[in-house]
């Protein structure tokens, strides 16, 4: 009976809603709520009597600036406020409904109906309850209008006044970070986030905060991930969600065993306080097992129509057989390897890409002309149903350019995808070794199939599979030493995160131009100098680094600079703030981690 009544009612309001809109005239209204409201509810009037001069009251006039009218409700020998003409004992007094009447609902149903510029000054006439900004921002989300709801939702987050939001605002809050992510609105949605974190409610300071962790965590910023996450433990100390944070913090950086003892402590910690439910305390418990398969499977679970085929791609991966001999020759005019695509590998490869669709972008090193994840679910499972597609290196490097461009920033999703395509990678650059000593140069043959694969899976690795990850660079390097793959730095960056000092050192001062940063190169040479505790020549390393760049130093010891992201498909320049402001990015958090390093490059700035 519930649910009928509900039904009736917001018929009723909608009805309403448009009768007033008519004339805005309280007696015109009436005169509709007599000849129709009863159709509302089974031909009962008093019903319909008894509700309109509440609804009334609470609906906002566009010719009142959105104001209501309210009407004061009547003693009860009072004429009754419906204009029956009876008291109001006699009349509306004695109607009961079944539920409150929701004091937002005319608002909210007015915010779904008025568009372009009454819609826009409704909103800024500020009057709008937060509940109905609330509810009619969450259901333009849910039926796809997301410039309405994050029209409505702004609103609602306008800081005007925190604390008339309610509670159940948190779902909100995400959505609207979400729509300006999707919309591109980097600035809004950090200065949003700025906002909630100075003067926001506790309840959406630590939501605030996980977004922003894992929005770091996106973009490879771990040092500022790691801050955001203090942060949030300090708000939200008992937060299940910091578990999961946690967990994919100590993953990206590295920490795979100290990820797992946290996620124990976090177990344990929860499950004593008793306030979670049984989903809840089980993820928790496969995430103290095992932290990266758990949170692969979380992510398999999200994708919804992927999960499938993703599943059937990690099994196929799991048993792909040995890799066949490539056609790889010693050049006869020189001592450069070719690789040639054969017959074979082409025809496999032009069936792969009647599914794939989607053609390599050669003028950049990793990227595709378009985005291949629009048909995702048809080509890995045909791909899935012909695993002999993946004896063409072709096929392989486009499924790993694909893999690592949606994957490749999340740990533990390179065991399962990327790491097998690694080791049919490993055999075929092993058969291009045995022909001879040569150089596997980018621009001989069809060599940029092979490289091109090579580096998006050292990418691709670089932080699920860190080990692997240096040992394919390191094998790319020793047959593609005069190119310019920029492999250098990356496994610069590796050996300094798995602290070989030494190995570091005696890689940075290779004297060898690869495509690599100049300032990576640089400031990884002082950082293995400082932990070596080579002071006098780590000092000289930092007058090179200030020298190539003047604004390193200072981006790296700041605690919360202005960042400095290139703009569109530019190159970073050398010398440049977006070079400061990569490296800053990629390896604050090793100098942060190296006792005393920070404090020793500010004492030289």
């Amino acid at each position: 009976m519930l649910a009928v009544w509900v039904d009736q009612l917001l018929g009723f309001a909608s009805g309403a809603l448009s009768a007033i809109r008519q004339k805005e005239h309280y007696p015109d209204f009436m005169i509709w709520v007599r000849a129709e409201g009863a159709d509302y509810f089974n031909g009962d009037t008093a019903t319909a009597q008894a509700l309109a001069p509440i609804l009334w009251s609470q609906t906002p006039l566009v010719r009142l600036d959105f104001a209501c009218e309210s009407l004061a409700t009547p003693a009860r020998n009072e004429p009754c406020w419906c204009d029956s003409g009876r008291k109001y004992k006699e009349c509306c007094y004695r109607v009961d409904f079944p539920t409150e009447i929701p004091e937002q609902m005319m608002w909210m149903l007015s915010l779904r109906e008025w568009k372009g510029a009454t819609l826009k000054a409704a909103l800024a006439s500020q009057r709008a309850p937060a509940q109905a900004l609330l509810e009619a921002g969450l259901i333009a989300a849910e039926s796809g209008q997301s410039g309405r709801a994050m029209q409505i939702l702004e609103s609602l987050f306008d800081g005007s006044d925190w604390s008339r939001l309610p509670e159940q605002a948190e779902p909100a809050f995400e959505i609207l970070l979400d729509i300006y992510q999707e919309r591109g609105f980097t600035r809004k949605r950090a200065e949003l986030l700025d906002e909630v974190l100075e003067r926001g409610p506790l309840f959406l300071r630590g939501v605030a905060l996980e977004r922003l962790c894992l929005m770091h965590l996106d973009s490879d910023d771990l040092d500022s991930a790691r801050a955001a996450f203090v942060r949030a433990q300090q708000a939200l100390p008992d937060s299940p969600t910091l578990a999961y944070i946690e967990a994919m913090l100590l993953l990206h950086e590295g920490h795979e065993n100290e990820a797992k003892e946290r996620a124990n402590f976090w177990y344990r910690r929860l499950v004593r306080q008793g306030e979670l439910d049984e989903d809840q305390l089980d993820f928790l418990a496969a995430l103290a097992n095992n932290p990266g398969a758990t949170l692969a499977d979380q992510l398999l679970s999200a994708e919804e129509d992927l999960a499938t085929p993703l599943i059937g791609l990690q099994s196929l991966l799991a048993a792909l057989p040995t890799a066949p001999k490539l056609d790889v020759r010693v050049a006869p005019e020189s001592d450069r390897l070719h690789y040639h695509v054969s017959a074979r590998e082409a025809t496999l490869f032009a069936a792969w890409h009647e599914q794939f669709q989607v053609l390599v972008d050669e003028d950049v090193a990793l990227g595709f002309r378009d985005d291949p994840w629009g048909n995702a679910v048809e080509w890995m499972s045909t791909l899935c149903a012909h695993p002999e597609w993946l004896d063409a290196p072709q096929v392989v490097q486009d499924l790993t350019l694909a893999l690592t461009s949606r994957f490749g920033s999340l740990p533990w999703m390179a065991p399962s995808l990327l790491e097998p395509l690694a080791v049919r990678f490993s055999r075929w650059l092993q058969q291009a070794r045995a022909e001879g000593g040569g150089n596997l140069c980018w621009d001989d043959a069809d060599n940029a199939i092979l490289l091109r694969t090579g580096l998006a899976l050292v990418v691709g690795m670089e932080r699920g599979a860190r080990q692997h990850s240096r040992e394919l660079a390191e094998e790319l390097l020793a047959i593609n030493r005069e190119d310019s793959l920029g492999l250098r730095e990356l496994v610069l960056d590796q050996l300094l995160r798995d602290e070989r000092n030494e190995d570091a050192l005696a890689l940075a001062e290779e004297n060898n131009d690869d495509g690599s940063m100049p300032l990576n190169i640089l400031l990884g040479r002082a950082l293995a100098l400082y932990r070596l505790a080579r002071y006098e020549e780590a000092d000289a390393a930092l007058q090179m680094v200030k020298q190539h760049n003047r604004y390193a130093i200072d981006m790296l010891c700041a605690e919360n600079p202005r960042s400095a992201l290139p703009t569109g498909d530019s190159d970073i320049k050398p010398g440049s703030r977006e070079e400061a402001w990569q490296y800053r990015t990629l390896m604050r958090d090793q100098w942060r981690a190296s006792t005393g390093a920070l404090k020793w490059l500010l004492a030289h700035w």
